[in-house]
């Protein structure tokens, strides 16, 4: 006896191309998904199907949009500051922290050993918005992993051409927490970013 009809095997299929889900977790989801009134999985399949038709990327900072330009890009009433950030999760992790100004999501970040260059970034994009358009500050918000220090650095160099003030986002101890349970490397960069009271 075959444990599953052809279709639920090819949604199982399909299912586990999806970022962390496994047999087990797209064996639930389908029988989820025959449990569902037909009405409700009508709807989901037509949304995941309006995805591809009516979610673009933002041809200004390249942020996840139902338009040709997004909200954020449009908003006249923005702080001049311009975070530069990895991916379209990290911008609305600022933006849930209170960040007030514009984004210019890169794409990703360099890294080498998975043949991740400057060119398959953004970069490209950036320069031509940092020539149309006018900053106070650009803030360079990349992660603190070796691959995004890398990108931060290219990007630092790559800006000293232009007349705009170039930040980091801090790096330290995470508020909440204990020094004696500070991973080395952390309290070391706490300890060169300092500022005083």
């Amino acid at each position: 006896m075959e444990a599953y009809p052809k279709i639920i095997k090819t949604l199982i299929e399909q299912l586990k191309k999806l970022p962390g889900i496994g047999t087990k977790s797209a064996e639930r989801i389908v029988e989820f998904f025959l449990k569902m009134e037909k009405d409700e999985l009508l709807s989901l399949s037509e949304n995941i199907k309006r995805l591809k038709d009516e979610v673009m990327l933002c041809k200004n900072c390249l942020a996840i949009s139902d338009s040709e330009v997004c909200g954020v890009c449009r908003d006249t009433s923005r702080e001049k500051k311009l975070a530069i950030v990895e991916e379209y999760k990290d911008a609305l992790a600022l933006e849930k922290a209170g960040f007030g100004g514009k984004y210019h999501i890169l794409g990703g970040r360099i890294n080498p050993l998975e043949k991740i260059g400057p060119e398959d970034l953004s970069i490209s994009r950036l320069l031509e918005r940092l020539e149309k358009e006018e900053f106070l500050e650009i803030i360079i918000a990349t992660n603190p992993t070796p691959e995004g220090e890398s990108t931060a650095m290219y990007l630092i160099e790559l800006l000293k051409k232009y007349n705009y003030p170039v930040s980091r986002l801090a790096t330290g101890i995470p508020v909440g927490s204990e020094i004696e349970f500070v991973d080395p490397e952390t309290l070391k960069k706490s300890i060169e970013h300092r500022f005083k009271p």
